[in-house]
């Protein structure tokens, strides 16, 4: 029954109050559930919105490889939007390659092109990884050659501390 309150008018509260208060939210959004998000973010501009382990549903599917991502427009759809962002994390569960999962490469970039480095974030959700926290890390510092630069420091770490307001430290 909480997969209805995405349009069942539930949460509506939550997410004007959170908008009031400038206060992010990150969510597991997939399938039928992108689009919904999609009218919330439209409805609430001012809510900044980011959505968990690529949109591909955090794993629970088991889906791997071109089937993890089968519904990867649907997601993409969404960087049109300035206050969705995403979060990069789980990626090497969705490939049923050896590290550096260089099947899902492509995928990894296409979500990076359209939302780009300042609403793009890494993330491991390490309990679930098939491979070590480092290589969580080195899969993105060292194996996606198109990732360099601004683009990276940002990627893993500079884009999240600005999208949640945070400060830096002096």
């Amino acid at each position: 029954h909480q997969k209805n309150w995405w349009t069942d008018g539930s949460l509506d509260w939550f997410w004007a109050a959170c908008e009031k208060q400038r206060l992010p939210i990150g969510l597991l959004a997939q399938g039928k559930s992108l689009a919904s998000l999609g009218e919330i973010a439209r409805r609430h501009p001012g809510l900044k919105l980011h959505i968990d382990h690529l949109g591909r549903g955090g794993g629970g599917s088991g889906a791997k490889d071109e089937a993890a991502f089968a519904d990867l427009d649907d997601m993409l759809a969404l960087a049109k939007l300035p206050n969705v962002a995403v979060k990069m994390s789980g990626a090497p569960s969705y490939s049923s390659a050896p590290y550096p999962y260089r099947n899902i490469h492509g995928y990894l970039r296409r979500i990076f092109e359209a939302f780009g480095p300042d609403r793009s974030f890494w993330g491991t959700d390490i309990t679930r990884m098939p491979c070590s926290y480092r290589q969580c890390v080195t899969m993105f510092t060292e194996e996606l050659p198109w990732l360099r630069g601004r683009d990276l420091d940002r990627v893993m770490g500079g884009a999240i501390i600005d999208w949640l307001g945070w400060k830096r430290p002096a």
